[in-house]
């Protein structure tokens, strides 16, 4: 089964992980065909066992001892990936300006109070919409300059979780779609 997996502050603030040790551990644990993408911590590969929240703790703790390095993993099945992009609430900010539209996987889904009170956290013109575990969010003034952070918005919703630009979301799905198409 092909899953996507997003890294948690890789490559950031001094926390460095080559992309090429993660598919070589990957390869090591028998999670088969890894491939990365970008920098940011992106990784497709084919997984006949473990999936899930089981494959996700398994990761960290196989990260950790192998990388020596302690971030979250959130992985997503190739089809619960489509299901995410299918879900999309912003599709005219996904065809205008898919960089500054972002989906954020998160380790658990939040609920509606959770999100009530990030809402009530956003001090700019950013939107929101939470579905299952993920959040999708339009940055319409830029992300750098935002005042809705990874930080602010893990603290309102008591989760981790890391998110990516629309973009790097649909080459993620083209990447596992590549991945299915050869198995």
């Amino acid at each position: 089964m092909i899953h996507v997996a997003l890294l948690r502050a890789v490559n950031v603030g001094g926390r460095v992980l080559v992309m090429a040790d993660l598919a070589a551990m990957l390869a090591d644990i028998g999670l088969a065909s890894a491939r990365t993408l970008l920098q940011s911590g992106n990784v497709v590969f084919d997984s006949a066992g473990r999936s899930g929240a089981a494959l996700e703790t398994f990761l960290e703790k196989e990260t950790a001892k192998r990388l020596k390095l302690e971030t979250h993993f959130l992985v997503r099945t190739a089809a619960e990936w489509t299901s995410i992009i299918a879900a999309n609430p912003f599709p005219r900010e996904a065809q205008d300006d898919p960089a500054h539209l972002v989906v954020m996987a998160l380790k658990a889904a939040p609920t509606k109070a959770h999100v009530a009170a990030l809402e009530a956290a956003i001090k700019g013109r950013e939107r929101l919409r939470a579905k299952r575990r993920e959040l999708y969010m339009v940055y319409p003034d830029g992300i750098g300059r935002s005042k809705l952070t990874i930080a602010v918005i893990e603290k309102a919703l008591a989760s981790r979780g890391t998110a990516r630009n629309w973009n790097t979301v649909l080459k993620l799905q083209a990447l596992a779609g590549e991945m299915a198409g050869r198995s």
